[in-house]
């Protein structure tokens, strides 16, 4: 698994949420304040990372991932990718 893969398929999970607004959906966007979902969207896209990528997010590290971006990373690690 490479970063670029790990992106397009967070970015592509997000697209497929349907409170998501895919105009304002980057890397960077901040899931409350710029796409405007409530902390229960958050749970739910969370929930829809670990069913993506076959491992479970512990409710401490979620509440840290508020950005596309922060998930990428979140992701890299724990599958050892760095490029």
């Amino acid at each position: 698994m490479s970063m670029t893969t790990i992106r397009e398929r967070v970015l592509l999970v997000l697209k497929l949420y349907d409170k998501i607004d895919v105009s304002k959906l980057t890397l960077e966007s901040h899931f409350m304040n710029d796409l405007g979902l409530d902390s229960l969207d958050h749970v739910e896209v969370v929930m829809a990372m670990e069913d993506e990528f076959g491992f479970e997010i512990p409710d401490g590290d979620a509440e840290k991932l508020l950005r596309p971006a922060d998930i990428v990373r979140y992701i890299a690690d724990k599958e050892e990718v760095y490029e």
